[in-house]
């Protein structure tokens, strides 16, 4: 089973994904450090795409991150589309957690402190930069989109008592009471 989580800097993806790989025991990867290199150093456009599809073409995965090739190759997505004003909140209280020392998810030497401002671009750029290629790329029958706090509680404890159907991971918008909206 393959589950991208995507959505803005913030949004929850990392802690997600985490969970999820937890209660469905699938190995979770993180697109941070493919897409960052030491010392916040940006990693080029093709190397990038290479690594993605490198970890894309795994049997099974949760990915959690902003990507194309990992939303194409997916059997499921979940995107937490949540406002801006949560994800500015919520990155704004992580950095402060790792304000001078790097997150685990990310290389060495990306301290928060070094790109705060462009933190803060990124959260406010999104809906209009890359939340539209992810509403065109997902499709209605694999994908949720989760947008409050209350949805996703309820979307992880049904994930948490109803793992499989058949021997597949259920994931329909439908099972979890949550409306796809595009």
């Amino acid at each position: 089973m393959r589950i991208h989580i995507t959505g803005n800097a913030g949004s929850g993806k990392t802690s997600l994904a985490k969970e999820l790989g937890e209660i469905l025991n699938v190995s979770v990867f993180g697109l941070d450090k493919i897409v960052w290199k030491e010392n916040w150093v940006i990693t080029p456009a093709e190397e990038r795409t290479f690594l993605e599809k490198e970890l894309a073409s795994k049997q099974e995965w949760i990915i959690e991150g902003v990507s194309s090739v990992a939303r194409k190759s997916a059997d499921y997505v979940v995107f937490l589309d949540f406002p801006r004003s949560t994800c500015l909140k919520r990155s704004i209280l992580r950095s402060f957690k790792y304000f001078f020392s790097t997150r685990p998810e990310l290389p060495k030497n990306c301290p928060e402190i070094k790109i705060i401002h462009t933190l803060v671009k990124i959260i406010w750029r999104f809906n209009k930069c890359a939340k539209p290629k992810i509403i065109s790329d997902i499709k209605k029958d694999n994908s949720i989109i989760i947008s409050n706090n209350g949805e996703l509680y309820s979307f992880v404890e049904k994930v948490r008592h109803n793992k499989t159907i058949n021997g597949r991971l259920w994931l329909d918008s439908q099972s979890f009471g949550l409306s796809a909206r595009y």
